[in-house]
């Protein structure tokens, strides 16, 4: 006589506590998808993607409305970009002032601001000698690789 190997079933309130507490890290991260999958079961959760909206492309012979058809500005400047996913600090403490603001003077190797990454502080350095004319980035947003963190004229 064999012995069938007893399946365990995940009670219905530990699943749905599961699914909350990822819905909760999804809209604290700002994450756009989050996907758990086990033997038993998948779960996906996804969150509000505003930012990724890719407004619809005009038909052929539609004519092109205002905001599509203007050029894009010149920027003048060089922009400094994060090198890290993380967290934009633009102190070194709370209490602290910021390193920058816009109309200050930078030297290049000048500390611009701080992203937090994985618990480590990482000085970010200017590359450009010139005066911050934009600030991309509020203190405590989140930043991905190669996102324009501020300009320098």
């Amino acid at each position: 006589m064999s012995i069938k190997e007893k399946e365990t079933v995940t009670p219905i309130e530990d699943t749905v506590e599961c699914v909350e507490a990822l819905a909760k890290i999804v809209r604290e991260n700002e994450l756009s998808k989050i996907k758990i999958s086990t033997e038993q079961m998948d779960i996906v959760i996804e969150g509000k993607t505003v930012n990724n909206i890719i407004p619809p492309m005009p038909t052929v012979g539609a004519p092109v409305q205002g905001v599509l058809a203007a050029a894009p500005a010149e920027i003048s400047g060089n922009i400094i970009t994060s090198p890290i996913i993380g967290t934009y600090y633009s102190s070194p403490a709370p209490e602290k002032p910021c390193f920058v603001k816009i109309g200050d003077t930078v030297n290049a190797g000048d500390v611009v601001c701080i992203i937090e990454s994985m618990k480590i502080m990482n000085d970010i350095k200017s590359e450009f000698s010139g005066k911050v004319a934009e600030i991309y980035v509020n203190n405590g947003d989140p930043v991905e690789y190669g996102q324009k963190i501020m300009r320098i004229e």
